[in-house]
Order: C-alpha cells, then structure tokens, then sequence
C-alpha cells in the first residue's frame, strides 16, 4: 500500500529528527543515503514508482519525496555544516532512472542546499545487468560534476592508492569514498600514503598501543605501518 501524504509527513519528518540527533551527538557531516531499492530513491525510477499522485508520473513528481526529505533534513542543520546526499546513478535498466537523470537531479538537489552528491547506482531492478570493473562508477562522478556543477564523491572497486589518487587528480570527483576495501585492511590510509610517498602522523591511539607493548613510543614520520 503507498503511504498517504500524512506517512509521508512522518517520513520525511524521521530523517529530519535523525538529522538533529546526529548533530546533538557531534558530527561534522550529515550524509543522507538515498541509493535505489530505498524508499526515496526507488521513488525515482519510473520502473518502480507507480503513483498517479504529486509523487509519481513526472520526472518532477518522482523527485518530490526526496527533494522534501533533503528540505527537511536540510532545516535540521547548522549553518554551513555539509550535506551529502548517495543516489544511484543509474539503474542499469532500458526505461529506467539513468544518468541523465542523475544530471537534473543533482542541479536540484544543488539548490535546495546539498553539498556533494555521491555517486552509486544499480540496486533497484533484478536481473540488471552491470558491468563492474575497478572504478567502474566513477565516470558517473565525474559527469556529474562537470554539468551540475556540484562536488562529487566516487565509489565502486576503488581498492589501490594510485587509482584513488588519479580520480581527484583527473577532476572525476572530489572525493573518493571506501568500504569494502576498508573492511579488508581498516589501515588503508596509512598504507595508501606510504605509497603515494607522503608521511602522516599515526593516532595516538596506535602511538599509546605501541608504548604498552614495546616501552617505546615509534617514530611517527617513517614508522613501520601496521599489517
């Protein structure tokens, strides 16, 4: 059953409420998930979305709930404090939400105050079929950038220091954004930047390990990075 404009209200009003606890709780970004096969964005695709009301048939009907929600979570901010917002660039799908899309949206949600779009996509249609490969969306970033005119942040398969490095350095996006790879090795920073020849001090937390350990505190500059 669709929810009525009052379940809306209630949804777009959780995510605001969200919004403030997370700045209660000293955070320094807001990062507001909306990829497809989650309600705001599968509210996009003209695949899923099979309202006749102000929420569904037009392009501007579809971006209406998520558009409202960012409203929402947006009104819940301090001035100046970012807001990100991850949308699935494309669904991979004949008819589908595309990249396109993407474009206008981005424009819009440019106005009504988001910061970076981050950009995923697929995840909406089964059977899709998506040709993954190392940085296989970071094009989607990038194309963003370049003709909505917001910052961008890639993901998908970014799993080496130049490679990451060569998408900021090329203008494709403006952060690159890890988690698989994170959960492989959570000392990727350290180990990206050695290899990349840029020294960077370590947490103290890893300083303090070492001391109870060894009785010596390492070198920060040209310590031996963790494995």
């Amino acid at each position: 059953m669709a929810l009525d404009a009052a379940g809306i209200a209630r949804v777009t009003e959780a995510f605001g409420a969200a919004a403030g606890r997370a700045v209660q709780a000293g955070f320094d970004v807001v990062r507001f998930t909306r990829r497809m096969g989650i309600c705001c964005m599968s509210s996009l695709s003209p695949l899923s979305n099979e309202r006749t009301d102000e929420y569904g048939g037009s392009f501007e009907n579809r971006i209406r709930l998520l558009v409202e929600t960012v409203d929402r979570v947006r009104s819940w901010l301090p001035a100046g404090m970012p807001l990100f917002v991850r949308i699935s660039a494309t669904e991979w799908t004949e008819g589908g939400w595309d990249v396109d899309d993407s474009v206008a949206l981005a424009r819009v949600l440019k106005e009504h105050g988001v910061d970076l779009v981050d950009t995923s996509s697929g995840g909406n249609m089964a059977g899709a079929k998506i040709p993954t490969g190392p940085g296989y969306q970071a094009p989607f970033a990038e194309r963003i950038r370049r003709e909505a005119g917001i910052a961008t942040a890639a993901v998908g398969q970014i799993t080496e220091a130049a490679q990451a490095e060569e998408i900021l350095r090329s203008g494709q996006a403006d952060l690159v954004l890890l988690a698989r790879e994170m959960l492989r090795d959570p000392y990727w920073p350290l180990h990206a930047a050695e290899k990349l020849g840029v020294d960077v001090a370590w947490p103290a937390q890893y300083l303090r390990a070492a001391h109870r350990t060894t009785g010596a505190r390492p070198a920060v500059v040209g310590a031996k990075i963790p494995v």
